[in-house]
């Protein structure tokens, strides 16, 4: 059994940690750690948990009754955190902010789809952000072939869960409902990771990524449109990334369209793939709380401790 203990328990991100960890079959969770929420019971904040478990947030914990330490905190603190704590060599790490993902103090980048067998024998793990995921997942094929060679236009909407637990001016209901809002075009902070990774696969891709990042009126999911030249015919085309991911257990390739339907609750990542005179569109559709934070978080978990990708996240999307 995988102990488990989590910092940083009271957003959305740690909520849905929460909730894969106490209905994964090789998990247990030993701690959550929250000063602001230390002896309320978890469900007090995180409701959906009501009825699944009657554990409650602390402010204090024993680093060395765990295997795994999960890191919920805002990006920033990660790294203040490690600075003030000693973490036993034997504990892995699994870092959902942003601090590690340029991979420095030994972490390494845990995108399975791109470095699962690093991923495996790694002892901390920067997680992925959640449009860093969609993106990187409709371009990884093309950079692995060294097919990168234009510049990459990117437009991406989200659900209001992606800007944080803490209300702000344009995540509220009454502002968000009914819709629609750019922000941070072209200058999004997931850009670095994107096109730092998308270089290390094609150190000779050198053009833009044009990245608009969009405010949907919804809780939850992100379909990104990404489009760029590209040379290969269709077919060859859906070979390669047919092939890419033939292994990749959550990561699928369709021809027909997709939307937030099929993936919200779930840790999938659905690809639609085609071309349209000289360009490739992809269009990619994954849950920004699950495959594109908690729910990536529990693969790698997984392959950190030689279990089943899939273990814990055999999850189901809603009919309607």
């Amino acid at each position: 059994m995988i102990r488990a203990g989590i910092i940083g328990g009271a957003g959305y991100t740690a909520g849905e940690l929460i909730r894969l960890l106490v209905n994964h079959p090789q998990a247990e969770i030993v701690f959550v750690h929250s000063t602001s929420n230390a002896g309320n019971r978890l469900s007090e904040v995180h409701g959906g948990l009501e009825g699944d478990t009657d554990m409650c947030f602390c402010d204090g914990f024993d680093l060395g009754a765990i295997d795994v330490l999960f890191l919920c905190s805002a990006h920033g603190e990660s790294r203040k955190w490690l600075a003030a704590h000693d973490v036993p060599a034997g504990v892995r790490i699994i870092d959902l902010a942003q601090d590690f993902r340029d991979e420095s103090e030994g972490f390494v980048y845990g995108l399975p789809e791109w470095q699962r067998d690093r991923i495996r024998t790694a002892r901390r793990i920067a997680n992925p952000g959640c449009f860093a995921t969609a993106i990187q997942l409709a371009l990884l094929p093309l950079a692995a072939a060294g097919l990168l060679r234009d510049e990459v236009h990117v437009t991406a909407v989200t659900g209001s869960t992606g800007a944080g637990v803490k209300p702000s001016a344009t995540t509220h209901f009454s502002w968000r409902t009914a819709n629609l809002s750019v922000y941070k075009a072209f200058t999004h902070q997931h850009l670095l990771e994107i096109g730092r990774n998308l270089r290390r696969i094609e150190p000779a891709f050198d053009a833009e990524i044009d990245f608009v990042p969009m405010r949907g009126d919804f809780a939850r999911g992100i379909l990104a449109s990404v489009y760029t030249r590209c040379t290969l015919e269709e077919a060859d085309v859906r070979k390669l990334y047919a092939g890419y991911y033939a292994t990749a257990p959550f990561t699928h390739v369709t021809e027909r369209g997709v939307d937030l339907k099929q993936v919200v609750n779930t840790n999938k990542a659905l690809l639609q793939v085609a071309r349209h005179g000289d360009k490739l569109h992809v269009v990619s559709a994954i849950d920004n709380l699950l495959k594109g934070a908690s729910g990536q978080a529990v693969e790698n978990m997984n392959l950190l401790f030689g279990l089943d990708e899939r273990e814990g996240l055999r999850l189901k999307a809603s009919a309607f």
